[in-house]
Formats: C-alpha cells, sequence, structure tokens
C-alpha cells in the first residue's frame, strides 16, 4: 500500500518536470523582440520573431526590446561662450540594430547615453553665445545626434532623433531679453508706422499731382476748343462779309450806276449822318467838284446850314 501512493506521486512529479522542461524549452519571440541563446555562458544565436525550442537548464534566453525607445536627459546646467549660464534638458529616440552588441558591450546603455549626452551638451553649447544657443536648437539638436550615433554605433544601436525640452537662461538675462524684445518690437512698429505714413502722403501728392494734371489738360482742352469756336465764328463772320460786299459789288456792277447817281448815294449817305449831334461834315474835294457841277452842292449845305 505504501508503494502505490509513491508511485502516483513519482509519476505526477514526472509530468510536472516533463510540463516544465517543454515550457523552458519553448521560447515565444514577438515582432518588436530579439532573443538572444547562450550556451553554456557562451553566445551561441539570435532568434527573431516566432517559435523556438532551446535545450533548457542548458541555454539561457535574453529578451531585447527592438522597438524605437526614448531616453529622458536630465536638466543641468551649461555654461556658453559669452560665459552665460543656461539650464538645458531634452530627450534622445534610440532604436536598437543589433541586440547581442547591446547585451554584451555595454553593460547599461541608458546610463551611458545619458552621460554622453551632457557630456556632448556641455561641449556643444560651450561654443555658442547666449543669442546663437536660444536661435539654433535644430543646429544643436543635429550636432548632438551626430556625436550620440557615432558613439553608440559599436553598441549596437542607432540614435535617431535628439531634441531639446527647453534651454531657461537666468532669470535677469530673461528680464533684459523681454525689456530688449519689447524695445524691438516698438521700434519695428514705429517704423511700419512710419513707412505707412510716408507711403500714404506719396499715394496723396501722386494723387494731388494726377488730379493737377487732368485739371490742367482739361483747362487746354477748353481753352483750345474755345479758340476754334472763336476762330471759327470770325471765319464765318469774315465770310458772311465778303459774301455781303460781293454781293454789293456784283449788284452795281449789274445796274452800272452813272457818277451822277453815286454822287446822290454819297450825299445821302452824309444826310444820314448829319441826322447825328455833328456840327461839321467832311467830305472828299472829288464829290464836291461833282456837286457843284450837277448844281446840287449847294442845296444840300444850305438844307444843312438852315437845321
Amino acid at each position: 500500500m505504501i508503494g502505490g501512493p509513491i508511485g502516483i506521486l513519482a509519476i505526477v512529479a514526472l509530468i510536472w518536470v516533463f510540463i516544465i522542461f517543454i515550457y523552458k524549452a519553448v521560447v515565444i519571440v514577438r515582432p518588436y523582440e530579439a532573443a538572444i541563446v547562450e550556451r553554456f555562458g557562451k553566445y551561441r544565436k539570435t532568434l527573431y520573431s516566432g517559435l523556438h525550442l532551446v535545450i533548457p537548464i542548458v541555454e539561457r534566453v535574453i529578451k531585447v526590446d527592438m522597438r524605437e525607445q526614448v531616453v529622458d536627459v536630465p536638466p543641468q546646467e551649461v555654461i556658453t561662450k559669452d560665459n552665460v549660464v543656461v539650464t538645458v534638458d531634452g530627450v534622445i529616440y534610440y532604436k536598437v540594430v543589433k541586440p547581442e552588441d547591446v547585451v554584451y558591450k555595454v553593460q547599461n546603455f541608458k546610463l551611458a547615453v545619458i552621460n554622453l549626452a551632457q557630456t556632448n551638451l556641455r561641449n556643444i553649447i560651450g561654443e555658442l553665445t547666449l543669442d546663437e544657443t536660444l536661435t539654433s536648437r535644430e543646429v544643436i539638436n543635429s550636432k548632438l545626434r551626430i556625436t550620440l550615433d557615432e558613439a553608440t554605433d559599436s553598441w549596437g544601436v542607432k540614435v535617431t532623433r535628439v531634441e531639446l525640452k527647453r534651454i531657461d537662461p537666468p532669470r535677469d538675462v530673461m528680464e533684459a531679453m523681454h525689456k530688449q524684445m519689447k524695445a524691438e518690437r516698438e521700434k519695428r512698429a514705429m517704423i511700419l508706422e512710419a513707412e505707412g505714413y510716408k507711403e500714404s502722403q506719396i499715394k496723396k501728392a501722386e494723387g494731388q499731382k494726377q488730379a493737377q494734371i487732368l485739371q490742367a489738360e482739361g483747362k487746354r482742352q477748353a481753352q483750345i476748343l474755345e479758340a476754334e469756336g472763336k476762330a471759327k465764328a470770325i471765319r464765318l463772320v469774315a465770310e458772311a462779309e465778303r459774301d455781303r460786299i460781293l454781293y454789293i459789288f456784283n449788284a452795281i456792277k449789274e445796274t452800272q450806276p452813272t457818277h451822277e447817281v453815286i454822287t446822290i448815294q454819297y450825299f445821302e449817305a452824309l444826310k444820314k449822318l448829319a441826322d447825328g449831334q455833328a456840327t461839321k461834315i467832311f467830305f472828299p474835294v472829288e464829290l464836291s467838284k461833282l456837286a457843284s457841277s450837277l448844281g446840287l452842292a449847294g442845296d444840300l449845305l444850305k438844307k444843312e446850314g438852315e437845321a
């Protein structure tokens, strides 16, 4: 009866040992992992995603995360080229490319990369002034990433990106910078206001100039039209006078008047002149002689004297 229970316990123990053996022998590697297999403390191979079998006790498995990871660089004080102390911190993004190197060639990668980043930050910012440090964040990130990537290449790690989270100067420097920025903004505002006023005055002067030009052009056109109108009126009056004279001349020429008729016409004209306030009348000598020969001048003079 004693042998029976002992045998059952032994069988159960063997089953558990077998289950544990199988459990230890089966290794499942996820897609973002790699597994380092050591046999008796010596590197044997690297396993990637999938189901694998190893020999328990004889072989040991070390898993390495192959995803991109982040290391936070603690804040530290750094002296710039112009002897200003600034507080700088940042983050480092890295990815394991050779899992066996990151296991065997560096003991604590995160601590090593943090110290390396802080040292290189001091070197890079120490070559820049405060203004250059504040305005060259991308340059600092690029230089630091290249330096860290070269240093960690032998560790089987690829530094993909480095970002500075903040660069804080001392409070008194910040206050001075704020005052300087305020003065600069006010200066730019005054310059823009002056440029706007200047441009408005130029536009206004150009508008006045254009208006004067248009006004002068309109006045000139009006004078030209007025002069053309007067010239046309004078020409029409002269043409009418010419036509009148020609008409009278032709009429006289067609009637062929005698000297006696012409003399009578002159005297009729002189008589109309005498109807005014004039007290003396002058007429050509030729007409006097002609009137005397006709016997008409005396009568006309006698009438005028009585009048």
